[in-house]
C-alpha cells in the first residue's frame, strides 16, 4: 500500500504502536520469556513481570481489527484491496524462501512439497492466520455495514450482547475448554469484532469519550487480566490444572477483559489530537508498512529464527530482558518497514510499466 496522506495522524499512531506491540509478544511468548504455566512465580519474578508486559500488549490484535473495522463500516467496498492483499501476502510467503534458498539456507533444503505448497497458498493453509482471517472480515464487510446501518440502536446492541455472549462472555467465566473457542484466532472472531467497530463508528460509547476513562478502562482490565492470570498460575502450579488453563485463557484475543481493553485502548488515540508537523507527517508515512512488518517477522521461516539471530535465549530469567526486548522490537520494526518500503517501491514501478 502506498502513502495515504489524508489519514488522520492518531489512528495511524495507533497502527504503529499496535505492530510494536505485536512483535513484543511474539518475543515474550515465542522467544520463551514469558515461560508457560504453572510456574513458580517465585523462582522466576522475572517470567511474572513478562506476563505483565504480555498484559499490556494484548489488546494490539483487536486493535488492529477495530481499526480496520471503523473505517470499513462507513466506507465503500473496494474489491481491488483483496487483490493488493492477495499480493503483498504472496510477496513474502513466496520470496522469503527464495532468498533464503539463494543465499544458502540449509533449512530451506528440507523443506517438502507440503511446504511449497503453504507458500503459494498462504491463506488458505492459514501460514498468515491473521491474514486469513482479515480477509474473511473483508469479503463479509460490506454485508455487515448494510445490515448495521439499517439496524436501530436497540437491535443492533442486542445482536452483539448475542454475540459477545457466544463468542466472548462463555469462555471467559468457565475454566473448561469449549469445542468452538478459538482462542480469536478466526474469521468469526474478526467479524464480531467488525461489529464492535460498526457500533462504535455509529453510536459511540459515551463512558470512553474522556480520555482518563479511556485510560483507567485500559489499564484495569490489562492489571486484571495479570492479576488472575498470576492467581491462577499458583493455584495451578499447586496442581489444579483447570487454573492453569484459565490462566492461559486470560490472555486470548476473545477473552471479554482483552476485548474491554482493547476498546479503552482503541478510544485512547481515538481521541488523540495530534497536533500537523513532522512527528504527524512521520506517522502517517510510516504506518502503511506495518503489515509488512507482521507479514516479514511472522513468516513460518522467519518467526522463530529472528529470536535466534538476536540472542533470545539468553536472556533467560534476567530482567535484563527489558531492555533488549526494546531494541529488538525496534530493530524488527525497522527492517519490516524497510523491506516494505522495497516492495512497495517494486509493485509502484511493476503498476507504471502496465
Amino acid at each position: 500500500m502506498g502513502v495515504v496522506s489524508n489519514r488522520k495522524a492518531n489512528f495511524e499512531l495507533l497502527r504503529i504502536v499496535a505492530m510494536l506491540m505485536i512483535i513484543s509478544l511474539h518475543y515474550l511468548v515465542k522467544g520463551g520469556i514469558a515461560v508457560p504455566f504453572p510456574f513458580d512465580a517465585q523462582e522466576n519474578p522475572a517470567g511474572v513481570f513478562a506476563w505483565l508486559i504480555e498484559a499490556f500488549c494484548i489488546v494490539a490484535v483487536n486493535c488492529y481489527v477495530l481499526l480496520s473495522g471503523y473505517f470499513l463500516a462507513e466506507s465503500g467496498w473496494k474489491p481491488g484491496r483483496i487483490g493488493t492483499l492477495l499480493s503483498q501476502v504472496l510477496f513474502y510467503s513466496l520470496l522469503i524462501p527464495v532468498f533464503l534458498f539463494v543465499i544458502g539456507d540449509p533449512s530451506v533444503s528440507r523443506l517438502g512439497v507440503y511446504d511449497w505448497l503453504g507458500f503459494a497458498f498462504p491463506l488458505g493453509t492459514e501460514h498468515y492466520w491473521f491474514a486469513t482471517a482479515y480477509l474473511v472480515m473483508y469479503l463479509f464487510a460490506p454485508f455487515l455495514a448494510a445490515g448495521m446501518e439499517k439496524m436501530e440502536k436497540r437491535d443492533l446492541q442486542l445482536l452483539l450482547a448475542f454475540l459477545l455472549a457466544f463468542f466472548s462472555l462463555e469462555k471467559s467465566i468457565l475454566p473448561v475448554h469449549l469445542v468452538t473457542d478459538h482462542y480469536g484466532y478466526d474469521f468469526g472472531w474478526f467479524l464480531c469484532l467488525f461489529a464492535v467497530a460498526g457500533y462504535i463508528r455509529k453510536y459511540g460509547i459515551q463512558w470512553l469519550e474522556k480520555q482518563s476513562h479511556a485510560v483507567a478502562g485500559y489499564l484495569i482490565c490489562c492489571l486484571c487480566i495479570w492479576l488472575l492470570a498470576i492467581c491462577s498460575n499458583t493455584l495451578g502450579f499447586s496442581g489444579r490444572a483447570a487454573f492453569t488453563y484459565y490462566a492461559d485463557m486470560l490472555y486470548s484475543y476473545n477473552h471479554l477483559l482483552c476485548l474491554a481493553g482493547a476498546v479503552s485502548f482503541f478510544y485512547m488515540f481515538k481521541n488523540l489530537d495530534i497536533a500537523e508537523g513532522r512527528f504527524a507527517g512521520a506517522v502517517r508515512k510510516l504506518a502503511p508498512y506495518t503489515f509488512g512488518v507482521y507479514l516479514l517477522h511472522e513468516h513460518i521461516l522467519v518467526r522463530y529464527e529472528w529470536m535466534k539471530w538476536l540472542g533470545v535465549e539468553n536472556m533467560g530469567e534476567s530482567f535484563l530482558f527489558v531492555p533488549h526486548m526494546i531494541l529488538c522490537v525496534l530493530a524488527v520494526y525497522a527492517v519490516g518497514t524497510a523491506v516494505d518500503l522495497v516492495r512497495a517501491w517494486v509493485f509502484r514501478r511493476m503498476m507504471t510499466v502496465r
